[in-house]
């Protein structure tokens, strides 16, 4: 008997918030995946292993330029940052052409715009579903998956866009890169770092350090994430933390330089990044 045949789809793995190869986040995209049901998106997700494999399809709302299902190795997520920026590039590389002014993904949270800013593609940080301090209670969890001290801890916020953020401020850069979470106390929390850099020890190359853990989804720690940096951003601009320009750095301790730009324009945040191309070609699935 035969195989069966099996559909074979134009394939892209490219580097997001990095512009060389290898320095960003890793994002799988399938294009043309309209054939394909959930539980194959699934299982391709777990065999890529990265943190989000994202599968390119045609969009159901008329305003939608295109749709997006987006994965983890352990589920699918509503909306996430970095493989939004990593599908607009490559569907824009592929000959897309927005309907107007701005490019409109359609994906299950709802509609994102984005936009063009030079070399970088840039999203407008979708409405927080859940934000205000995160609850006393959690404070003690939050730290000992930290391996901090609860004094530490200066400020802790919910900044859920869809993923289930909550975001810790600390002092320093350092102290952020000093880190080394517990995965089985953070459980299904989905943690976000942040501190200033002080240009006069870090440099000024960006205005903050961000880490990112994610161990119920699989993800101990995420390279660079761009749906935790636009709640950061909606929150630290929120209560003048931040200035309404800045750059954000985040994958230090893994070894990567990404570079999160974020900027307020009118009522909208906008989060920016580089897209390289690393891997091109054809997936049988």
């Amino acid at each position: 008997m035969a195989p069966p045949i099996m559909p074979i789809f134009d394939f892209k793995q490219v580097d997001v918030f990095a512009s060389e190869p290898l320095k960003g986040n890793p994002l799988a995209v399938v294009i043309g995946a309209d054939g394909l049901d959930e539980a194959r998106m699934a299982a391709f997700a777990r065999w890529t292993n990265l943190s989000e494999t994202i599968f390119l399809l045609r969009p159901t709302a008329p305003q939608a330029d295109y749709r997006v299902r987006i994965f983890t190795p352990g589920g699918e997520l509503p909306f996430a940052g970095h493989p939004t920026l990593g599908a607009c590039a490559v569907w824009l590389a592929g000959g897309g052409r927005p309907r107007g002014d701005t490019i409109v993904q359609e994906c299950p949270v709802g509609l994102i715009t984005l936009r063009r800013d030079g070399s970088r593609v840039a999203f407008a940080a979708p409405p927080l579903a859940r934000s205000g301090p995160v609850e006393a209670e959690l404070w003690p969890c939050i730290a000992a998956g930290l391996g901090l001290a609860i004094g530490e801890i200066r400020a802790a916020q919910w900044v859920d866009n869809g993923p289930g953020w909550l975001a810790v401020l600390l002092d320093t850069r350092r102290r952020v890169l000093e880190l080394r979470p517990d995965a089985a106390i953070l459980s299904d929390l989905k943690v976000g770092v942040v501190a200033p850099w002080d240009p006069a020890v870090d440099g000024t190359q960006a205005q903050f350090e961000v880490r990112a853990f994610v161990p119920g989804l699989g993800i101990p720690e995420d390279p660079v994430t761009g749906s935790l940096n636009a709640g950061v951003a909606q929150w630290l601009m929120g209560c003048g933390r931040a200035p309404e320009s800045y750059v954000a750095a985040q994958g230090t301790a893994l070894g990567r330089a990404g570079r999160v730009h974020v900027r307020k324009s009118g009522e909208d945040i906008w989060v920016g990044g580089e897209v390289v191309t690393c891997i091109e070609g054809r997936v049988t699935l």
